[in-house]
């Protein structure tokens, strides 16, 4: 057995410094191997991590990773291969239907406001929305534990068939509560089901490239903010089929995606299990403890500001588009462009962050965020060009900032604990997409017209630069003030 030096993508667990067992090969006999985990304390000690996390692991090692002379070894990751590409390819098609309905929120923040809820206000009609996004990440706190616990197979099946439930009975909704309970409560409940799920089976299946095979699911939502908002532009016009049929065509299409989802989005028994086939997590129940430590803590302070930051643009964008003198028609296409741009936005960060360090990466992307919207947006006024080019940048730019976030929190936690601090962190960020978009709709009647869309702008903006801060302080106490290291 030899040693090496503790990187920061050799362990999700980073409460200990120092040296770590490396295997020398696939049969080497004397591996580290553990299956109760009894000596943890005094690897604790010793300034060794929980379990050897360099992967090497067979391609569909479903069963529980044993050797015949040690017994069971700790966790390894195929990394690849058939079955854990499959689980990427049902995750893409869960976070479709979640992620993409996200990205559409615009399209159909315009179309109640010109409709259905005629008399009530941006802020009003932000809360549907909000309520949403609320309900993915807020009721993911318990979902996270139940996924550690009992696997995705129960907790998919049930979201499927609640989000596509949720667009049936939409198409008749006629009034504000109706919509709410229809798009917002049961949308949001079953998107809550899929979302810690879909993030979860890929953590456990990928650790090296983990970056890039959540980048690559995560295209999911840019595809899905492309195909729909094109789809509902003619659907949705005065020669179209009507908003009845809109959301019953999005619910077939959300029924087609889940056959997918449900086959291929598996766990892996040796990361939930014991040898002796009992759950290694013991309770189902919420742990804020995992807040004390600050690097965690301090990062989803960073994901709730992020989230403040990041839907604003994505609910307002037609509707700024529409003020400044763009038809409904065409500001719909840019919606298109900027969830374009977060397909290249989603994949590229998540190839690099594995090469060059989580954090490091969403550090960039997030600074990139804040200045293309007080670079680019808060100077544009009525310009078409400038909103072209905000749309794709800040497309971009944002493509990371949910893909991103699952990798980053994962370097905190043992792969069989990555379901409860992924939700945790996202329950505390659920009260950011509660309050962003109301508050980004009640910004909008300050003073005049312009005053109010600058203040939306200058809320996303600075929203931005704090979740920067937090980001950055959270990487300063993991690796210090190092600006080369890998982390």
């Amino acid at each position: 057995m030899t040693l090496e030096n503790n990187h920061a993508e050799d362990s999700c667990l980073k409460n200990h410094q120092g040296l770590i067992p490396v295997r020398e090969g696939p049969n080497d006999s004397t591996s580290h191997h553990d299956a109760s985990l009894d000596d943890e304390p005094e690897k604790a000690q010793q300034g060794i991590p929980p379990g050897i996390r360099k992967g090497g692991g067979r391609d569909g090692d479903d069963g529980g990773d044993t050797d015949p002379e040690s017994g069971p070894r700790d966790h390894e990751f195929p990394e690849g291969g058939l079955k854990a590409w499959l689980v990427v390819l049902g995750s893409f098609c869960a976070m479709f239907s979640i992620y993409g309905l996200i990205n559409t929120s615009a399209v159909f923040e315009a179309y109640f406001k010109a409709n259905q809820l005629q008399k009530y206000s941006h802020s009003q009609i932000g809360w549907i929305f909000s309520l949403y996004l609320f309900l993915v990440f807020f009721v993911g706190i318990q979902v996270g534990p139940m996924f550690d616990r009992f696997g995705p197979r129960i907790l998919v099946a049930v979201g499927s068939l609640l989000i596509v439930i949720s667009l049936m009975l939409l198409s008749l909704s006629k009034t504000y509560y109706q919509i709410i309970l229809t798009y917002s409560v049961l949308g949001g409940l079953g998107g809550a089901l899929l979302n810690a799920p879909a993030y979860g089976a890929i953590a456990h299946h990928f650790e090296v490239r983990r970056g890039l095979a959540t980048g690559i699911a995560m295209t999911a939502g840019g595809v899905g903010g492309i195909v729909f908002p094109l789809m509902l532009r003619p659907l949705l016009d005065r020669n179209g089929v009507g908003f009845a049929w809109s959301c019953r065509i999005l619910g077939f299409m959300l029924l087609g995606l889940a056959v997918p989802a449900n086959l291929f989005i598996r766990s892996r028994r040796s990361i939930h299990k014991r040898a002796d086939g009992n759950p290694k997590t013991a309770s189902i129940w919420p742990d804020l403890s995992v807040f004390r430590d600050r690097r965690f803590a301090l990062a989803t302070l960073g994901v709730f500001f992020m989230e403040w930051g990041l839907f604003v643009p994505l609910t307002y964008i037609v509707s700024y588009a529409t003020d400044h003198g763009t038809g409904s028609s065409d500001s719909s296409l840019l919606l298109s462009l900027l969830n374009a741009g977060s397909v290249v936005g989603r994949f590229l960060p998540g190839l690099l962050a594995d090469k060059f360090g989580r954090f490091n990466v969403i550090i960039v992307t997030i600074t990139l965020c804040a200045a293309t919207i007080l670079g680019i947006w808060l100077p544009c006024g009525d310009s078409k060009g400038g909103l072209v080019a905000f749309c794709v940048a800040f497309g971009f730019a944002s493509g990371s900032n949910l893909s991103l976030i699952p990798v980053c929190l994962g370097q905190f936690c043992e792969p069989q604990n990555y379901g409860r601090y992924f939700a945790t962190a996202t329950m505390v960020a659920s009260f950011g997409t509660l309050s962003s978009v109301p508050i980004g709709g009640a910004l909008l009647g300050v003073g005049s017209q312009d005053t109010g869309w600058m203040a939306l702008i200058l809320f996303s903006g600075a929203s931005y630069i704090v979740a920067l801060t937090c980001y950055a302080s959270a990487r300063v106490l993991a690796v210090g003030w190092m600006p080369l290291s890998k982390f």
